[in-house]
């Protein structure tokens, strides 16, 4: 087949002309001919000549031609849309206004404290142009997919009234709206014309495969958001000089919200880093309507910030050298100094707080354990062998403070955290030997696997990996009541033996590692830790108990100071009873 008359015979007609059943004006071969330029059809010359058929009406037959050749281009660039998504049609999916609304409220109730990049009234401006604009339709997709993913959201019947698509669950359709979102953006030019919506849509679409799971997506569209950033200037200081107060807090709050989800994931999946700290923080009086808000995003920002590119390049071997002490022992600092001991913030930040500040110190432990950097003599705790003890112990004592529904606002992410803790816990403990003492380091494990298993995705896709590696570790060591089913069976029973390669720390002080001789630890690869980290193996027998403990009860109830009932304690002295 041919794209020009020259090798099938000057006198043969276009396709175009043909169909038509017109005469194709041609010069010298020259295209378009004149008949195509004036319709606005392409010129080609690809048909296989047939019998003639019978005469039609030349109008239709132009419309025709027009439609089946968008179709064409419209099927050209789409070829990474989902196998069931139609041609491209500007409204494929017309949301009803309930499953938006339960969306938008979703959002404001529950994410919006640890993701305050939106405004209520910018998103309802978004969702009455959305039919009219093409950028504010991928938006409002965007933003219902990411909610109908989420772990909590409840959506009732007569919010998928007049939904055109079927849908099993809402993880199942905020899977087809993503894929929407996905594939109505490909006629948007969001590189030569990107805008913060831009930014946003992108960070709904990596917070969507995150959940889902799909990992390489999630970088792709992470990546994608930091880059576009960059491209408006977001990192630059003089972008923010002008604009209305509120408007540019939330812009600056963009930026920092990207920069701590880049660091989070660098971590997890050991990724590079694009952002820098390049510009002002937002302050609470440019909006001084979210106060309680901006202090939790703020400690936020500040917990993340210590984790520079050189922290990030050790962690991924990246970087050649070796870190000294000191620098790992001022991290530790900062951590333990960047959150105050009450936080005026709501109770979902205050989750997301605590338990960040804890697996943080535990990537500083394991980079120091890496590097040789640690000492079962160290006066400093944070330089023990046994600080993921003193951080276990913490956590415990935060997450008893938290109700079950602000824990699992946080979805799938704060599930890794906590499995990250418990792992590294574990190696720590069966390096250990016995102690006399009521509540302990497995009293901590018991907990921390307590509070996996109560979570959604935690049981099914966390805990028996996580009950595998404590059998492995310590096969002697009873099982919780709590964690054994009615029938006698470990909640582990037919799990896989692997673990998962992410492998982060959090300790609590009792006992100190500081009681073992050196001599009676050896150490050994963690088995599903980064390359280079290097775990504790005992040289003695396997530790026993004949203690079955189970989940930590607390002998007196918590004193917390609160202000307009936001501050959460941090209880890092609270004493525990034994179990009854």
């Amino acid at each position: 087949m041919s794209s020009s008359p020259s090798s099938t015979g000057a006198k043969r007609a276009c396709d175009a002309c043909h169909r038509r059943k017109v005469k194709c004006n041609t010069s010298d071969g020259a295209q378009p001919c004149r008949n195509c330029a004036s319709s606005g059809l392409a010129c080609t010359y690809n048909a296989i000549p047939q019998k003639k058929g019978p005469k039609g009406s030349r109008a239709k037959v132009i419309s025709e031609l027009r439609e089946n050749q968008r179709l064409a281009a419209t099927h050209r660039d789409s070829f990474d849309s989902p196998p069931d998504s139609p041609a491209y049609s500007k409204y494929a999916i017309v949301l009803p206004p309930e499953l938006i609304d339960t969306c938008i409220a979703f959002f404001f109730d529950n994410l919006y404290a640890t993701q305050p990049i939106l405004d209520r009234e910018g998103v309802l401006q978004a969702v009455a142009r959305m039919y009219d604009d093409t950028e504010a339709y991928v938006f409002v997709l965007s933003l219902c997919a990411y909610m109908c993913i989420q772990p909590n959201l409840h959506v009732s019947a007569e919010a998928l009234t007049g939904l055109e698509i079927t849908s099993q669950s809402t993880v199942s359709l905020g899977r087809q709206l993503l894929h929407e979102a996905i594939r109505m953006r490909k006629s948007l030019n969001c590189v030569e014309n990107p805008t913060s919506l831009t930014v946003i849509t992108l960070f709904f679409f990596f917070g969507s495969y995150f959940c889902l799971d799909r990992h390489n997506l999630a970088w792709y569209y992470l990546r994608e958001a930091t880059t576009i950033a960059h491209l408006l200037g977001m990192h630059e200081e003089s972008t923010y000089a002008d604009g209305a107060p509120a408007e540019v807090s939330r812009r600056r709050r963009l930026y920092w919200l990207l920069f701590v989800t880049e660091r989070a994931y660098a971590l997890q999946q050991h990724r590079p880093l694009t952002l820098a700290a390049t510009i002002k923080l937002p302050t609470l009086d440019e909006d001084p309507a979210l106060t309680s808000e901006l202090n939790g995003f703020l400690n936020l920002v500040n917990l993340f910030r210590p984790f520079d590119h050189t922290f990030v390049g050790l962690w991924n071997q990246s970087h050649a050298g070796t870190p000294p002490g000191s620098w790992l022992r001022q991290m530790q600092q900062e951590l333990s100094d960047a959150l105050p001991v009450y936080l005026d913030c709501t109770e979902c930040q205050a989750v997301d707080l605590r338990l960040s500040q804890s697996w943080l110190k535990t990537m500083v432990w394991q980079l120091s354990i890496s590097h040789g950097a640690l000492s079962s003599l160290a006066t400093d705790n944070s330089m023990s062998l046994g600080y993921p003890i003193e951080v276990s112990r913490q956590l415990v004592a935060a997450t008893s403070q938290f109700s079950q529904q602000a824990m699992e606002v946080h979805g799938i992410g704060l599930v890794e955290k906590l499995f990250d803790v418990a792992c590294t816990l574990t190696d720590v403990i069966s390096c250990v030997p016995r102690q006399t003492f009521e509540f302990g380091p497995r009293d901590y494990l018991t907990k921390i696997v307590s509070v996996i298993s109560s979570l959604r995705g935690g049981q099914q896709r966390y805990l028996p990996i996580l009950m595998s590696k404590i059998n492995e570790a310590m096969p002697s060591v009873p099982l919780s009541p709590s964690l054994i089913r009615e029938d006698g069976t470990p909640i582990s029973e037919g799990a896989p033996l692997s673990a998962t390669e992410s492998l982060g720390l959090h300790p609590f002080s009792s006992p100190a590692l500081s009681a073992v001789s050196p001599q009676s630890i050896a150490f050994a690869p963690f088995p599903h830790a980064p390359a280079g980290v290097m775990a504790l193996a005992p040289t003695q027998a396997p530790i026993t108990t004949e203690v079955v403990y189970d989940a930590p009860v607390i002998s007196a109830p918590l004193q917390m100071l609160q202000t307009n009932g936001h501050l959460y304690h941090d209880s890092h002295d609270v004493g525990f009873g034994t179990s009854a």
